[in-house]
């Protein structure tokens, strides 16, 4: 008898303490994620009652930490709470980071196995832990980060508020004219049909670029793929934001992409976060109608 009540109290005290809400400051958990854990790097302001979440997505360097840490500043201002992933480079090569592993031995994925499958499961993590079950969330991504969230928000964007991207090296544009990585050509039909296309061009995506990232820097994506789509990434993201805005007038499409510069910022993740216009970029107004 003694053995069973001790076995429900170490139930329950595990319950609680799974249950516990993020604490206050710059803090680090565990993501369970079906058995291929994650750590996630979190700060809850002081000031924090009822704001959203704000999950953050780190560059090629897999500095999580350091993004929480530049993130602070709009965690304080927005009375956000901040969950940085992060993704390691020994189980996450670039297939799985930036293109999402979408694509395995050159054919679709499962769904279930893709990288941008583990955001909403992240997302309930906190949400239970707050127990705030309908906790709105905000996704805010830079450099290879940023190509993270552009590639989401075509293939899995799910009910985030808005995908922000901010100076991804490389653009996904709407079209089979280019291969998967920047375009969707040589794609399975399931994922490069019309419908996805459109569907891509609805998804709540900022595009937040800063008008000084135009100076190559180390993993700086100089191949002819990218090339094409601009000499910078400043210029990359123009041009996909200005080919997808005309792809969705062109066939009277809705269109639910924005594009916000920072004036005077380069490739600089601590920067982009504490300009002003982040928060345009983030919880600005998205289109109310199609691109026409």
């Amino acid at each position: 008898m003694r053995r069973f009540l001790f076995l429900v109290l170490v139930h329950t005290l595990a319950l609680h303490v799974s249950a516990q809400k993020l604490p206050v400051g710059a803090s680090s958990i565990v993501f369970p994620n079906h058995g291929e854990p994650l750590t996630l790097h979190t700060y809850r302001p002081p000031t924090y009652a009822d704001g959203p979440l704000l999950v953050v997505f780190h560059g090629v360097k897999r500095n999580a930490e350091d993004y929480r840490n530049y993130a602070i500043h709009m965690a304080e201002k927005f009375r956000a709470i901040v969950v940085t992933p992060e993704f390691d480079s020994v189980r996450f090569s670039s297939a799985r980071y930036q293109r999402g592993g979408v694509v395995r031995d050159k054919k679709a994925a499962p769904r279930e196995e893709w990288t941008y499958a583990m955001i909403p499961g992240i997302v309930e993590f906190i949400r239970g832990k707050e127990g705030k079950k309908d906790l709105p969330y905000y996704l805010i991504g830079h450099s290879a980060g940023g190509q993270f969230l552009v590639r989401m928000a075509a293939f899995l964007p799910g009910d985030a508020r808005r995908i922000v991207a901010a100076n991804p090296g490389s653009d996904l544009f709407p079209t089979r004219d280019q291969p998967f990585g920047y375009g969707f050509g040589g794609l399975p039909e399931e994922l490069s049909s019309t419908s996805v296309l459109r569907a891509y061009l609805t998804a709540p995506l900022t595009l937040y670029l800063g008008t000084d990232d135009i100076y190559p820097r180390p993993s700086f994506d100089d191949s002819p793929e990218a090339m094409a789509q601009g000499r910078h990434r400043l210029e990359r993201g123009r041009n996909c934001f200005a080919f997808a805005k005309a792809l969705a007038e062109k066939n009277g499409w809705p269109f639910g992409w924005r594009k916000v510069e920072t004036p005077g910022i380069g490739h600089d993740a601590a920067f982009m976060f504490a300009a002003p216009e982040v928060e345009d970029a983030i919880f600005g107004p998205l289109p109310t109608s199609s691109a026409k």
